[in-house]
């Protein structure tokens, strides 16, 4: 099977299986319109962005990716990146040949997605970048404390997200430690780290947002937007860094309009 083409007799109920840059990608489809691909954070299952996909797809035709190593799609020998991570969702929408597609990321999703707009604005129509950081300075300060730890701290998951990928991971439950040791590589290496000034070069419409509770600091998210050409800013109140799954609503709701005003 070559990058680009359909994965054949892998079609399953809900969702579809294609090639992606070395990667067998699983995916799920629903609504109807442009396409939207949304992209789910780190250690996560797309089922963690269903209530979210159910409200953008009242307008778009939403594509939920998950990316290696997450969900049904089975992991790949070697470190991960952002960059890496990138590249399989440049494949993904290639692959399927979608042509330029509305970009909705959340947590590492929105690193992912805003590092694909940085590469291939051709691909990217507008973007939604939630609850994350470029650097670590946007980090609130007990977090980054906590990410110079030599392992990821217990309890800092919910355990939730360990229960879905056991039950549908490819890979079976024990390579869960797997998967979080890299993610946390990662995480320890300083990803993201991007310059704020960088941000200028994304010339898709962009849709800044958090909760007022995040991960991120509200100053960072002001800088981010200040620096991004056309961008607009939206900090939800009483929400942490779980937004798009605490008020899905809401969000679907910031979205669509945000894409209505572009």
């Amino acid at each position: 099977m070559t990058i680009g083409q359909h994965t054949t007799g892998t079609e399953r109920a809900g969702g579809s299986y294609v090639d992606a840059n070395g990667v067998h990608t699983y995916y799920e489809v629903e609504g109807a319109g442009e396409p939207l691909v949304l992209l789910h954070g780190g250690l996560c299952a797309i089922e963690t962005l269903s209530g979210l996909a159910a409200g953008l797809a009242e307008r778009y035709r939403v594509y939920r990716p998950e990316r290696r190593g997450h969900g049904r799609t089975p992991d790949v020998e070697g470190p991960v990146s952002y960059d890496l991570f990138a590249d399989d969702t440049i494949a993904f929408v290639e692959a399927l040949g979608l042509g330029a597609v509305h970009v909705v990321g959340f947590s590492d999703g929105a690193t992912v997605g805003l590092l694909t707009a940085l590469r291939r604005p051709d691909l990217v129509r507008s973007l939604v970048h939630i609850g994350q950081q470029v650097n670590p300075s946007g980090m609130q300060p007990d977090l980054l404390e906590v990410i110079k730890l030599d392992a990821m701290p217990q309890g800092m998951l919910p355990p939730i997200l360990q229960e879905l990928y056991a039950s549908v991971s490819p890979d079976g439950p024990d390579h869960w430690d797997v998967v979080v040791e890299k993610e946390w590589q990662m995480i320890k290496s300083g990803e993201p780290n991007l310059d704020v000034a960088d941000l200028a070069g994304v010339q898709a419409p962009t849709l800044v947002m958090l909760g007022d509770n995040d991960m991120v600091t509200e100053a960072h998210a002001a800088d981010m937007a200040n620096a991004i050409p056309t961008s607009k800013l939206v900090v939800v109140p009483d929400a942490t860094h779980a937004l798009p799954m605490e008020k899905p609503e809401i969000v679907a709701r910031a979205v669509l309009d945000f894409l209505a005003e572009d």
